[in-house]
């Protein structure tokens, strides 16, 4: 089955989003797919096609400095954030 692009960047909308509410966390794929409810292969290759846009970035090594063999975190970038940030303020006003 096919996604069109638009129901692609909707989706991709509802991780920034996700990863914006525990922001500064950062929390693994498995976790983000649960939230919003879709397969984790797909919200995988989501992930990594907002890594590519820098809007996330990938942890690949745990608390203590050792890499996960198998897995991944993601959190917003910086300038992300501080966009989310924003519009969260401006929309107050």
């Amino acid at each position: 089955m096919k996604i069109s692009n638009n129901k692609k960047d909707k989706i991709s909308e509802q991780i920034l989003a996700f990863l914006y509410s525990i922001s500064p966390r950062s929390d693994f794929t498995s976790h983000i797919a649960q939230e919003v409810v879709r397969d984790e292969e797909f919200v995988k290759s989501l992930l990594l096609d907002l890594k590519k846009k820098g809007f996330v970035f990938e942890i690949k090594k745990n608390s203590k400095g050792r890499e996960y063999t198998k897995r991944s975190r993601w959190k917003l970038s910086d300038a992300v954030y501080s966009a989310y940030r924003t519009l969260g303020t401006t929309e107050a006003q």
